[in-house]
């Protein structure tokens, strides 16, 4: 029986700018980031094309030479045709193959030939304008079919995302458009689906464009609206339910989380791909996903740390970020990064491997900031340390002292991490008496949930309890058996 090959994958052109700021490494980290993201979303990014400039070129991100280079590796004509021009180029090129090679015949330039006067893109205009760009190097393209995806390491505005079609010919997206569809993708639970539509919806809304069929007008109700008014009228009511749906969902995990308000809770957070995960299975011993792509994980999984304390202690697993994460992706996500917020403790997780490490913890950093957390006590861990060697080692522990060298594969290290953490909360605790009288001895298990229990003994009253816990959980336990 014959074998069945797996389905070729999509052949990807990565395509970046390096403007003013931004150093030969950082540039390098930023396209090799878009590689992993690129080959994350399915496609096998075979080329990249790159240049230094001042600017983003208006029309089309890249000048013009560069632009012809970009369109020779996926078969385009390198030149921007405006709609009317695209059109006719698409008449000529179905009535040659209809005629074929033989006939002398062509049909007249038609009005719309070369386009309506005003017809041409106004951006295109700084294509021509090649003073400030300095090509980096000749893209060279593993051998194969032509790609037919081009990804810019840029958010790309509707013009130019419709520029670039038209000049090379394949599909284009931006870095936004590629990681909002491996969130869609990757999306499992209903509340993270619902957090991934909103932000695709707004990411789509202002690129949609009219079909080429012709349907200019619909008849009917909303007569007079275009093609496109419509679709944007159907994305503001699909947003509307789902941000109403979404807000009741985050209304129960609200609840949650105040009813764990008095437990200890540990958030790791971090850049994606950092080791999070592989961390939260070592931990708590929890079956969660751990896989070598970015973005692997979304929704926040809270278990508790293993083998059990007393008082237990949670830890959760919360999204990776990135370097130029959609705004819409951080908003929608909100309620996962709330964890972060109410946690007693943030472990920040580095890959120490990875060269940019300290550019993707500002990354956190920022993004963790702009709620608020950065008052919610930390410690800095650095994973994979498996993989450096020890010069590497001293090298990091004398720039950050406190921080903790570990790899999540390695039992011992993790073991050193446990009583980290437990003593961090250790710390904080208090030692107290409570009293159960015997009409609420079934109130004993919260008690024992919630605190350490040093001694136990009885009287006439009921049990006497010497406690040691944090002041707040102490402190409404005692108004509970008050009442």
């Amino acid at each position: 029986m014959a074998k069945t090959l797996p389905p070729e994958r999509p052949r990807a052109v990565l395509v970046g700018v390096q403007l003013p700021g931004v150093t030969d490494e950082a540039h390098a980290a930023d396209l090799a980031e878009l590689k992993r993201l690129v080959h994350t979303l399915g496609f096998d990014a075979v080329a990249t094309v790159s240049q230094r400039r001042q600017r983003l070129a208006t029309g089309t991100v890249l000048g013009s030479g560069k632009l012809k280079e970009l369109a020779a590796l996926t078969g385009g004509t390198g030149v921007i045709l405006s709609g009317a021009q695209n059109k006719a180029s698409k008449a000529r090129e179905k009535w040659e193959a209809e005629a074929g090679e033989d006939s002398e015949a062509a049909p007249e330039a038609g009005p719309d030939a070369a386009g309506a006067p005003g017809d041409e893109d106004p951006d295109a205009e700084d294509l021509l304008d090649e003073d400030d760009a300095t090509d980096l190097e000749a893209p060279a393209m593993e051998p194969g079919p032509k790609p037919t995806v081009v990804v810019v390491d840029h958010e790309l505005s509707p013009s130019q995302l419709r520029n670039l079609e038209r000049a090379t010919g394949a599909q284009v997206l931006d870095r936004a458009g590629v990681i909002v569809d491996i969130f869609h993708r990757h999306a499992k639970s209903h509340e993270a689906r619902m957090q991934v539509e909103i932000a695709r919806l707004n990411y789509l809304a202002p690129r949609l464009r009219e079909s080429s069929g012709g349907r200019e007008r619909q008849q009917g109700r909303g007569s007079g609206d275009s093609a496109v008014e419509l679709d944007r009228r159907k994305i503001r009511d699909r947003l509307a339910e789902l941000r109403e749906g979404l807000a009741a969902i985050q209304k129960d995990q609200d609840q949650r989380r105040y009813a764990r308000r008095d437990q200890l809770r540990v958030a790791l957070v971090g850049y994606t791909n950092a080791g999070k995960s592989s961390l939260m299975r070592a931990l708590t011993g929890s079956a969660v996903l751990v896989a070598d792509q970015l973005f692997a994980t979304l929704d926040t999984t809270v278990r508790a740390m293993q083998p059990e304390t007393r008082p237990r202690i949670l830890v959760s697993d919360t999204v990776g970020f990135i370097q130029k994460l959609p705004h819409d992706l951080v908003a929608s996500f909100r309620s996962t990064l709330d964890e972060a917020l109410e946690a007693s403790l943030l472990l920040y997780v580095v890959d120490a491997s990875d060269p940019t490490w300290a550019a993707q913890l500002e990354v956190t950093r920022t993004v963790l900031r702009e709620i608020g957390a950065e008052v919610v006590p930390s410690k800095l861990l650095f994973n994979k340390v498996d993989r450096l060697d020890a010069a590497a080692q001293e090298a990091l522990k004398a720039g950050h002292p406190d921080a903790l060298q570990l790899s999540a594969h390695r039992p011992d290290d993790v073991a050193m991490l446990r009583k980290e953490i437990i003593a961090f909360f250790e710390a904080s605790m208090v030692e107290a008496d409570l009293l159960i009288p015997y009409a609420r001895q079934a109130r004993i298990g919260e008690v024992y949930e919630h605190t350490t229990v040093v001694s136990q003994a009885y009287d006439e009253t009921g049990s006497r309890l010497r406690v040691r816990g944090l002041p707040g959980a102490i402190a409404r336990l005692t108004r509970s058996l008050q009442e």
